[in-house]
């Protein structure tokens, strides 16, 4: 699915023009039509895109197939973090607490925001900051890569290294995160549901969204 918080109404998967994600063998032409859909989205990017969402919505794996799509470059806001702090977001957590690591995040993603066009994927918690919120809608696209509980829960549970999941009913906490966060993510200037197989189809969604809020922002002439 895909839709913006303006038009609801826009569902399935990306459009055949993508290409992507699409069953079958796949022969040169193809590929022609992946790169001329891609290059003509690319032409018309003017800001930075941030990819918004909770813990294992798939940002950074998204963020880099659709940085290498379209030729832009990749940065992961956690590992910003880290660099930054000089040690890993568990042990700022541990050593710190959320509020001096979301201090720390706003920082970062301000510095980033700063930067030449790129694909930035944030923290689950970032675009829940009223400070981050406001100066990603002020600077940049924002994409909110949205996954219901059970496929985020599968997801999640490939890695033991969140800290808002430690010591916790990993559903029960994931679903109290989407009660919380999700009143926020919509408020993204697009909306992407991810898909529960290859990353190649959410990719592909994510590229006909781009599209779509392009075309309509030039129609609206804006």
């Amino acid at each position: 699915m895909v839709e913006t918080p303006q038009d609801n109404a826009v569902h399935g998967g990306p459009s055949s023009g993508t290409g992507a994600g699409r069953a079958g063998t796949r022969d040169a032409s193809d590929h022609a039509l992946d790169r001329a859909f891609g290059q003509n989205v690319l032409a018309q990017i003017n800001r930075p895109i941030v990819l918004v969402g909770l813990m294992g919505a798939g940002k950074s794996c998204i963020g880099k197939r659709l940085a290498s799509h379209l030729g832009l470059p990749f940065v992961d806001a956690d590992r910003e973090i880290e660099a930054a702090a000089g040690c890993s977001i568990p042990d700022i957590f541990t050593m710190h607490g959320e509020k001096a690591f979301r201090d720390g995040e706003r920082r970062v993603i301000q510095r980033l925001l700063g930067n030449p066009v790129h694909i930035l994927a944030t923290g689950g918690g970032a675009f829940v900051d009223p400070s981050t919120r406001a100066l990603v809608k002020e600077r940049a696209l924002s994409i909110w890569i949205r996954a219901d509980l059970d496929l985020l829960l599968k997801r999640v549970s490939r890695r033991n290294d969140r800290p808002l999941l430690q010591n916790v009913d990993p559903r029960a906490k994931l679903a109290e995160l989407i009660d919380l966060r999700h009143p926020f993510y919509e408020q993204a200037d697009i909306i992407v549901d991810s898909a529960d197989g290859p990353p190649e189809v959410t990719l592909g969604r994510v590229m006909e969204a781009l599209h779509d809020h392009y075309a309509k922002a030039k129609g609206d002439g804006s």
